[in-house]
């Protein structure tokens, strides 16, 4: 049976019910009288007399008639544009990058609510090289990075990441097949984009679906500007350690024919992005419990043990009872990553007529990732650690641990995610005061179609018999040290680190997520302006298909086929020595990390997983011949090739249909004298969810005799199928008040109701325990179908003063109260009474599973101040935002359902420009502080439930220039993290690190053509 949730039976909802009917009636109360008045002319920033017409490109969706939709944007059309202004009468109008913001200014200073706006200086020059890294250039807007590219893959509006904000192209909704709503921005072709518009306080005619902002990415259209148009771009780009240079390049061609009735607009661009970057990481500080045996100075012999029924536990120094954390696995690697991308666009107008636009469109994407890692690692078990060293918060700073053996890996990753989207929109202004508009798109995306095999991994090493007595230590903060081991090498032998003669074969994964989301949305809308009176009403409807599947050598157990390293670590399973022509070279570690204290062995081996893997299935099939070296005590089925299988439990399919209408009213009038606007709207949306998965529970757990860290799981229940539905249904309210106190000063209040829906891969109705386990580590999760969204009311308070042209200071106070947060906890727990082999007693797994938990406030403020200085060229923008909460992190609390607002950072960015005479140049500071990314670890096996993940602060210094040589032809160069900023993350104390990535600098040298 399905639930059902109306919010607006609570005491909370039914205030915020009142709300939206006070607002509406306040809303036509100022309408009424405000029909008679006279519209007043809106002042020019600085004069005061009345404005230039604004650009036909919206500042919010749906607020173009098809008569404005026609009309030609501002565009340069004399050659002195080239030298950075355009002569129309006696107005000067300011074009290339001061142009551009003063058109931005001119969009934040006339919207409703609070949008700040980033706008291409011409077609086919927008002002960085990704969408995200110009975003980060808005007041409340930070970015995250790949740490393996280094590129900018997704922004968080004050403090609010991923999920909590929705990204649209030109007004709708784009598929994702990533696994979560928000999207890749990295997949984004930025060379065409004609604005970005980020919506801070919702607009009901939009949607109302994003707690942090709404991001709508706008194309453009051949009657944008009608007559023929053809922008180039071409560049070439490399980073310091890839050092190979590869290009982008771009063509747009758009005209219009027919008396300019009928326009065709289509581009496509190709972007290569190659980097190196090293990385040293932790792969999760889980938790737990230490016998005081085994630290320093404990009693010998030790066998730690929290089982009351072991003879061990009469000992007391042997009783698991000292809080601690420990590094679960430790190494390094190189990632080299070739980053490919294809961006197209072809857009079609039909305008017979000034009432009727026509447009149908379709944007493609298609990304290709390929990253070959070469890594060495370690593998540490909390109950074998001795002579352990815990600082004052518990983490074991110095420690040993016998019997340690040595993993040198490689891995070709390679992700395919591509998406199409085709839409039709149609406007027709009915009559001079109604405008109709219809919307339809149908989207899909896929992530690795085809054959792809997302991940081929090769692991080799030494243990067993050649095992080492490591040692490990921290000496330093996660943000500038990583820790040291030493006693390396077989059998301790240093010298050895990587003795081919006595390497052999080990574990062997291949694993690939497959994943596919269809989006098909509707909107329809109509629209109301009588002088200074909108009236706005509409509905939308969205089904969103997703499908979840992943497949690996885990789920057959193929991944065990040769553990074990060979007879030169006294096994006997595993092949040793391997082929010297597998080794293709290695990677030094010395002076790794630029700028990080701590030490590392000598290298790391280059060789080819592929040719690894065909070298084993080139010894035969196991099943008609003896291959010695085969794990045949552990491995069944396996006839030579490394084949995947699909895990059942990993097969999720959620449908989830949302029907959303709205209504809204804008009006004009005074205060007085002083010109007053206000918005008032409400939009109730209803979402039908079903979500269905394949559900079986592990029967018994058994050893590998190959590896005695490893646990396979050989026997399941039978699949059963489960669905799961649920409904919800949310009215939410928004209301937005600028009042102008002077021709240059405007105060702003806004109020709404918004929601962000749960990550659809949280909706799994099944337990999903895999194949593929560790001794000590025994995990498993589960989702709930039931979630509910997360809620916030919102207020913002701001004043703007634009005080000259192109120049103006904002604040803007916000707070959000959010409800129904959902909470990742982990759990220890027993599963199917299954008994673990290596301790006799039940199973414990750590159990990772989400519910809607407590409610937080989060507030702060922005400042943001953008100077001209007169017609000197120079200028700047800066602006910092400052947020807190209610509900910070409490690195104390060790329960397993510890809780905290995550992404909240202080942030600040700093722009310094030149433009004048054809010349430009920018350089942009970025900082953001220390923060609490999620709760979670790639290895998250704990005692302590979800442990934390922090991003240290971090500081990029960016530099681009351009010169235009005329009005056709320009030259550009940018240098990206000049001061090589590096990436570096850390557990729940700061000396816990986890990751630090040194993905170094990229030079850019490229043309621009337009005409």
């Amino acid at each position: 049976m399905g639930t059902k949730s109306r919010p607006v039976g609570s005491e909370r909802s039914r205030r915020v019910y009142a709300l939206a009917c006070a607002t509406s009636v306040a809303a036509l109360s100022w309408a009424l009288p405000a029909v008679a008045q006279e519209q007043g002319n809106l002042q020019n920033s600085t004069t005061g007399a009345p404005a230039a017409a604004q650009p036909a490109t919206p500042s919010r969706a749906n607020a173009t008639s098809a008569q404005e939709a026609g009309q030609p944007q501002d565009v340069s059309a004399d050659p002195v544009a080239a030298q950075g202004n355009e002569v129309e009468g006696a107005e000067v109008i300011v074009t290339g990058l001061r142009g551009s913001l003063q058109r931005n200014l001119d969009i934040k200073r006339t919207s409703s609510g609070v949008v700040d706006v980033i706008s291409a200086e011409d077609i086919g020059k927008f002002p960085d090289s990704n969408v995200a890294a110009s975003l980060q250039r808005l007041p409340g807007v930070t970015i995250v990075r790949s740490g393996s590219r280094g590129e900018p893959t997704g922004i968080a509006v004050r403090g609010f990441g991923g999920d909590f904000n929705t990204t649209l192209y030109d007004g709708r909704r784009i598929s994702t097949a990533s696994g979560g709503r928000q999207i890749d921005f990295s997949t984004v072709g930025v060379d065409f984009i004609g604005q970005l518009a980020v919506m801070k306080t919702p607009d009901v005619s939009l949607a109302s679906s994003s707690i942090g902002a709404t991001v709508d990415i706008q194309f453009p259209n051949p009657f944008d500007r009608p007559g023929f148009r053809l922008a180039a771009t071409a560049s070439g780009s490399i980073q310091d350690r890839a050092d190979k240079v590869v290009p982008t390049a771009g063509l747009l061609v758009s005209n219009t024919f027919a008396d300019d009735t009928f326009g065709v607009l289509a581009d496509v661009i190709y972007t290569r992005r190659d980097t190196d970057t090293n990385r040293v990481f932790v792969s999760g500080w889980p938790g737990g419990r230490y016998a005081p045996c085994q630290l320093t100075g404990g009693a010998v012999p030790c066998s730690p043990t929290s089982n009351p029924d072991s003879p061990a536990y009469a000992t007391p120094s042997n009783r698991q009872t000292i809080a601690g954390w420990f590094p679960q696995q430790y190494g390094a690697e190189q990632q080299r990553v070739e980053d490919e991308r294809v961006d197209a666009r072809i857009s079609l107008q039909y305008h017979p007529t000034d009432d009727l636009m026509v447009t149908l469109d379709n944007n493609y994407s298609r990304q290709e990732v390929t990253q070959n890692n070469y890594a060495f690692g370690v593998w540490f078990n909390q109950g074998d650690l001795r002579n352990v060293t815990l600082d004052e918060n518990g983490t074991a700073v110095d420690f040993t641990q016998a019997g340690t053996p040595t993993d040198f890996t490689a891995a070709l990753n390679k992700q395919i995610l591509r998406t199409n989207q085709t839409g039709l929109n149609v406007k027709y202004d009915a009559t001079e005061n109604l405008t109709l508009e219809g919307d339809v798109a149908y989207a899909k995306s896929w992530l690795n179609p085809g054959n792809v095999i997302g991940s081929k991994n090769g692991d080799i090493g030494y243990g067993g018999t050649l095992s080492n007595n490591l040692r490990f230590t921290i000496d330093g903060d996660s943000k500038d040290a990583f820790p040291s081991i030493s006693n390396f090498g077989p059998a301790g032998n240093a010298a050895g680190w990587a003795d081919q003669a006595l390497i052999g074969s080990h574990v062997t994964v291949n694993q690939t997520q497959k994943n596919k989301d269809e989006l098909l949305q509707f909107r329809g809308n109509a629209i109301w302006k009588q002088e200074n009176l909108t009236l706005k009403a509409g509905g939308q409807y969205y089904e969103d298909t997703f499908n979840f599947r992943n497949q690996s050598t885990f789920t057959n157990n193929f991944w065990q086929a040769y553990a074990g390293y060979g007879a030169p670590s006294g096994r006997t399973t595993g092949i040793a020595p391997l082929p010297a022509s597998l080794y293709q070279g290695q990677i030094s570690l010395n002076k790794f990390i630029p700028g990080f204290n701590g030490s590392l062995p000598p290298s790391v081996y280059i060789f080819s997983p592929t040719a690894y893997q065909n070298f084993l299935t080139g010894l035969g099939n196991p099943q008609t011949q003896n291959i010695p070296g085969f794990n045949y005590e552990g491995v069944s089925g396996f006839t030579g090739t490394f084949d995947e299988a699909v895990d059942p439990g990993s097969v999720l399919r959620v449908k989830e249909k949302t029907w959303s209408l709205y209504l809204s009213a804008s009006f004009q009038t005074e205060l007085g004298s002083l010109p007053f606007s206000f918005t008032a709207g409400v939009r109730n949306e209803t979402t039908n969810l079903s979500a269905t998965g394949q559900g079986r529970l592990p029967t018994s757990i058994v050893t590998s005799d190959a590896d005695p860290t490893l646990l396979s799981i050989p026997t399941y229940t039978d699949i059963q199928p489960t669905t799961s539905k649920s409904s919800y249904s949310y009215l939410l309210p928004s209301i937005d008040a600028k009042l102008e106190l002077t021709d240059n000063l405007i105060l702003r209040f806004d109020a709404s109701r918004t929601l962000t829906r749960p990550t659809l891969s949280l909706l799994n109705p099944v337990l999903n325990v895999g194949n593929g386990q560790r001794v000590g580590a025994l995990t498993a999760s589960g989702g709930n179908p039931n979630l509910k969204p997360y809620l916030a009311d919102n207020f913002d308070f701001a004043a703007e003063w634009y005080y000259r042209r192109n120049s103006y200071l904002s604040v803007d106070f916000f707070i959000k109260n959010v409800s129904n947060f959902i909470v990742g906890g982990v759990t220890r727990q027993p599963i199917n009474g299954l008994i673990d082999p290596t301790t006799g007693s039940l199973a414990s797994f750590a159990v990772t599973q989400q519910v809607n938990g407590p409610d937080a406030t989060v507030r702060g403020v922005e400042l943001a101040w953008q100077q001209v200085f007169g017609d000197t060229g120079f200028g700047f923008q800066a602006n910092a935002t400052f947020v807190d909460t209610n509900r910070p992190y409490d690195k104390t609390d060790i329960s397993q359902t510890g809780f905290a607002v995550t992404g909240l950072a202080n942030s600040a960015n700093f722009v310094g420009f030149y433009d004048k005479n054809g010349l430009q140049f920018r350089a942009a500071v970025n900082w953001r502080d220390k923060y609490l990314l999620q709760f979670g670890q790639n290895q998250n096996t704990g005692s302590f439930g979800a442990e934390p993940t922090f991003v240290n602060e971090s500081l990029q210094v960016d530099l681009t220039a351009s010169y235009d040589f005329n009005r056709h032809f320009s030259v550009f160069g940018e240098a990206l993290n000049v001061n090589n900023n590096q990436q570096s993350t850390h557990g729940r104390f700061s000396n816990q690190l986890l990751d630090v990535f040194d993905y170094g600098r990229r030079y850019t040298l490229g043309a621009r053509y337009r005409f």
